[in-house]
Parts: structure tokens; sequence; C-alpha cells
């Protein structure tokens, strides 16, 4: 491609992306692929021969532009905003097109400087102390522009070990470095980026995560506490990570009751991280929330979320630029030049070599829009979601769980966490909105950010629609299963009720028969009986308790109770499982026909035969009875 062909293709390419961000409110927000989608879409291997542009950029619209996340959409309110303008891009394509790589003021003098004017213009803006700023008189601090705050906090906690093992090995100078660096303990909120744990992992440092209050700001009795605790255990406190504006909620830690308590620790670094809250500090009204700035080592903000410049571009300001070159100086002789001492080299300021001129773009969005305009894009953000804030306050389902100061707002429908899993997996399948979810207070919370550049009321009152729709839609839902599972957990009662009753009636005739239970519990005898000399039968009552009932199963309940003729109670009967004697009367229709009811024989365990009316025969053996005495007793006149 020649400078001619490029004067086309980049005209359509510009023209491209303005009708892309022109028509994004037509695409879903969110892809719907599954994963390895492009890998059946594309060849396996690179072409052997060039291809035209126009096949190009017809596979960009059909095959690229199906698996992207629009992030400038207007109904994108995930994470925080991804800064974009047209000055910004274009300061990028300035910045590709001179294609230097800018280590040092000698690989390209205005790459370096311009770094520094504008990062000490954006410092003033914001409100940070002189000592920030690398062109104040007296100043040794100054700022740098990173890829992200996650490179911000690893350089940063590089150079503060580099500064405790300094003065570590000054009161231990024979103490090997590898043992002091396993006493050294880094601090941070639970609210924190994870960013934190990652550059602790890579210093190869303890790091201890703290509990926040219930506002999930970090106070400095806790970080005190916490510090004193380790110092007792032989640690070495060495950095300590804050927070403004949290991810999760926005919160903001207490930096200046933090800074006057490390005021006991001198050697204890305080970095402040502010990568979407840091921006906002350009508008006066939102300064206070910096107090207390003036403790802290370093400070970091991104321009990439909150100021209209695309990523990457992550700028980090430190008190003592010495203090964060030393721990990251590497100076061969080809990188050296004539001006190393009086010029400022960024290679030593980060973990990469190679620097792009990104401080083209973030001069480009300052001088186009001005302080004024970037004030009023930020006011007009957070007006939207004050606008979010009251709509959801108003509807009884919802709540608010963060305190609103910027453009974040959390809430979440009343009730479980997995109601609100639901509604937010329902929404982003749906690809009208996109959110993100967050845990604020151990409870499950659903993020609603005004990210969009050009965002209006409109766009705010559309997301509220889709979110109460699909709110209603699911509660109702949940409202059905509620139901089917009570009828279903009765249904389960019902029959497990049954079961037990079918188990007692058995055991308990007062529920089987209700004639049973007005005749109330039928008295058993427990008298013994046993055979005299002169053929009497001798019966020996045992002793009866008043009140007390003897039960046993529901069919001989039932004979005892229910004959036609009256109780039967001359009838001797044996039970095998109880150690007692009854008896039951002859039926009269058996006394008129002569059969007649008798005794057993009077000698010992001899059986007698009877039959009830309408009964079955019931077999009774008495203890002690012979066997010939047995068959006399089964031949002789009983009732048959």
């Amino acid at each position: 491609m020649d400078s001619r062909e490029f004067r086309r293709r980049g005209t359509e390419m510009v023209e491209y992306i303005c009708n892309y961000l022109e028509t994004l409110e037509q695409r879903r927000v969110t892809p719907s692929v599954e994963p390895g989608y492009l890998w059946h879409l594309l060849p396996g291997e690179a072409p052997e021969d060039p291809e035209p542009w126009e096949k190009i950029m017809e596979d960009v619209e059909s095959k690229i532009m199906p698996g992207v996340t629009h992030w400038q959409h207007p109904r994108f309110h995930a994470y925080f905003p991804s800064g974009n303008s047209f000055p910004s891009i274009l300061g990028d394509m300035l910045s590709d097109g001179i294609g230097c790589i800018g280590f040092s003021w000698a690989a390209s003098p205005a790459c370096t400087e311009l770094e520094t004017i504008v990062l000490d213009w954006l410092g003033k803006a914001i409100g940070l102390p002189d000592h920030f700023l690398a062109l104040k008189p007296g100043s040794k601090g100054g700022g740098v522009i990173q890829t992200s705050a996650s490179e911000c906090i690893l350089v940063t906690m590089l150079a503060a070990r580099a500064q405790a093992i300094k003065y570590l090995k000054q009161q231990h100078p024979f103490v090997e470095e590898g043992h002091l660096l396993s006493k050294l303990m880094a601090y941070c909120s639970k609210e924190a980026h994870s960013c934190v744990e990652k550059a602790a992992m890579i210093c190869f440092v303890k790091l201890r995560i703290l509990e926040p209050d219930e506002h999930c700001s970090l106070r400095a009795d806790t970080l005190v506490q916490a510090m004193e605790e380790d110092e007792q255990q032989g640690l070495i406190p060495f950095y300590v990570s804050t927070t403004l504006g949290t991810t999760g909620s926005c919160a903001f830690d207490n930096i200046n009751e933090i800074g006057e308590a490390l005021q006991r620790f001198p050697s204890v670094w305080l970095h402040v991280d502010a990568a979407y809250a840091g921006n906002s500090f350009i508008c006066p009204e939102l300064k206070y929330l910096l107090k207390g700035i003036d403790y802290a080592d370093s400070f970091n903000t991104n321009p990439n979320k909150w100021l209209l410049t695309n990523f990457d571009c992550s700028t980090l300001w430190v008190r003592d630029r010495i203090r964060l070159t030393s721990a990251l100086v590497v100076d061969p002789l080809y990188l050296k030049h004539g001006y190393s001492d009086s010029a400022i080299d960024y290679r030593h300021w980060g973990v990469p070599l190679s620097r792009r001129f990104r401080s083209l773009k973030l001069w480009f969005v300052l001088r186009s829009y001005g302080i004024s305009g970037l004030q009023n894009y930020i006011r007009h953000h957070i007006d939207l979601a004050k606008r979010f804030e009251r709509l959801v306050l108003k509807d009884s389902r919802f709540e608010v769980c963060n305190d609103v100061k910027l453009g974040l707002v959390c809430f979440r429908l009343k009730g479980s966490d997995r109601i609100n899993e639901k509604l937010l997996s329902s929404i982003n399948a749906s690809g009208k909105i996109h959110m993100v979810p967050a845990s604020v207070n151990e409870r499950y919370v659903i993020r609603f950010c005004a990210t969009a550049q050009n965002a209006m009321v409109e766009d705010i009152d559309f997301a509220w629609d889709v979110i109460t729709d699909f709110a209603s839609e699911i509660l109702e839902k949940e409202q059905a299963d509620e139901v089917t599972e009570i009828v279903d957990r009765r249904k389960t009662h019902t029959l497990a009720q049954k079961r037990s009753f079918f188990v007692r009636m058995v055991s308990d005739p007062k529920i089987y028969n209700p004639a049973i239970n007005k005749a109330q519990t039928p008295r058993i005898s427990t008298d013994t009986t046993s055979p005299s000399t002169d053929g009497t039968v001798v019966t020996v009552q045992s002793p009866k308790t008043p009140g007390s009932a003897s039960w046993i199963s529901w069919p001989l309940a039932f004979l005892f109770t229910n004959s036609d003729d009256g109780p039967k109670n001359d009838m001797p009967l044996r039970f095998r499982h109880l150690d007692t004697m009854v008896r039951l009367t002859a039926s009269r229709r058996n006394s008129a026909t002569g059969g007649g009811s008798s005794p057993s024989p009077e000698g010992e365990n001899g059986i007698v035969l009877a039959r009830s009316p309408k009964r079955s025969p019931i077999m009774v053996r008495r203890r002690g009875a012979s066997p010939s005495k047995q068959s006399s007793d089964r031949n002789g006149p009983t009732n048959k």
C-alpha cells in the first residue's frame, strides 16, 4: 500500500469509524457467540498471496463485528467508561504515524518533554500538591504515563520494596536480602482492585487484605491495628495501597486519617489509586474527595476511563522520582546519552523499555475540550447517574446499595442473591443493555454506570424500562414457582402424614375405629389362673392402676368390644407376647345350641380351642400342660 492508496483507504476508514459510532445503537451491545466461533470462520493459516483490501473490510463486518462487545454503545453500562473521542483517535493516529519509541530523551525529545508538560497540566487541574509536579521549582516529583493502573501499582510497590530493603540493610548489614524480603508486608482493603494482589505476587511480598467499614471504606484504626500485630510477629510493614473510588461500589478510603496514622511509620509507602474517580477531581465541587493527598507518596488516575482519551493512558505521579527510578534503573552503554543527568528518561519509570508517543492524544484532548469542557462532560455523567438513582428509589421493589457520589449506581432487587443473579443474567442475555455484578457488604449487587460519551437521558430511561420489565417477569415467575413449591411441599407432607397414619393405626385403635375411641380404652384383664387340688380354678388378680390401659393390636381390641351380644370375658386366652391371661364371654347363640364355652381343664399347659360366633378360632397355650392332656382337650366338649 503506497501513500496514494493509503489516502484513499484512510478516508474510507475514517468514514467507516464515523458510521460505526453513529449507528452503534442498531447493534446488540454484546455478541451472541460462543467461544471458538471465529476459528470456524477464518482459515487455519495466513494467506500465501496478498488479498484485496475490499475483501479484508468485508470480513471485518461479517466476521469480526459479530464478536465485538461495543464499549462505546449507549446501552453499555458495565465496568467504567472506556474513554474515546475524535481528538483522541486523531492523536493516536499521529502517534502511530510518527512511530517513535520514546524510551529516553535522546530517543525522541518531544515525546519525553510533552509527556512531562501534559502530566503537570493534568496534575494541576486535579489539584495535586506541588511536590507531585515535575516543573515546580524545588520539586523532586513528577508524572509519567503507564499502560494501566495495574502497572502504576506494580511499579510503586517495586519502589517501596527497594526502599524498604535498603533501609533494612542499613540496620542489618549481614542479613541476606532474601530473608529481609520474606518479612515485608503490604496492606490494602478488601474493596481494592485485584491488581494489588497480583503486584504482591510479582514482588514476592506478603499482602494483608483488611476489612473496610460498613461504607466499604478502609479506616486508620483497622490498618494500624493490623500493622502493630504484624510487627509483633516480626514482620515489616512497607506499603499501603488505598483507593478513591473502588471498582465494586465507588467507595472512598479515608486517606486523610490513614495518612495521619502512618506518620508513626515513616518508612511505609502510601499509594492512592483513583483510576476512575481521580478524573472527576478536575471539578472544584469534587476536590473534597481528595482530602489527605498531601500524605501520599504516589497517586494514579486513568484518563482512558473518564477523560475522553482512548486506551492506553494511565497517569502516575510520585513525590520523589529518585525513589521510583532507583528501583528500576538498568543503564547499559547503548542506552546512554549526553543529557542523561539533566533530562528525564522515562525508561526508568516503568517496566517496559519501549514507549509510544501517548502524550499526543492526551494533549489533543485537553486542548480540544479544555478543562471546562471536560468538567461539563463529567458533570453530565453524574447527573445521569443521579437520575437513575431516583428511578431506583421510586420503585419499592429495588434498593440502592452505595452512596452515589459520581457516575456509578449499585442496586438490587429486594430479596435473595439468586433472584438478582437471575435478573442480571436475563438482561445481559437479551443484548438490550449490559451490566456487571459486584459484591457490596457480602451482598450481590448490580452495577450501573453511564459510560457512553454522548449518553443521554433517553438512554437512562430506556435502561430502566428494560430492567423493570425483566424484573416484573422474573418476580411473577418466582411467585408462580413459590406457589408450586408450596403445593409440592404440602403433597409431600400429606403423603408422609398418610404413611405415618398407616403405621400408627395398627397400634392405636383410636385412630383406626372411632367406635373404639368412643368406647374408650378396653380393659384387658391381667389376672392369672392356676389349677387347685380339688379341681377348681383359682384366679389370681393382678393389681390394677387406676386409669391405666394397655393396648394390643387393633383386631383383638375390636374382638373385645364389637361383639353382637356384648363383651366376652369368660374365654381364657394366652398371648405369646404378653405374660398374662384374659377371658372372653361365650356367645349366647352358642349357649342356645348347647355348645357353651368352658374353661380349659385344670392341668398345666392345656390347650383350649374356642370359636367365637363370627370370628376365627383362637388357640391359647397354658404353661405346664402335658401332651396327653392336650390331645384330650382337642377331642373334648369344647366350642367348635
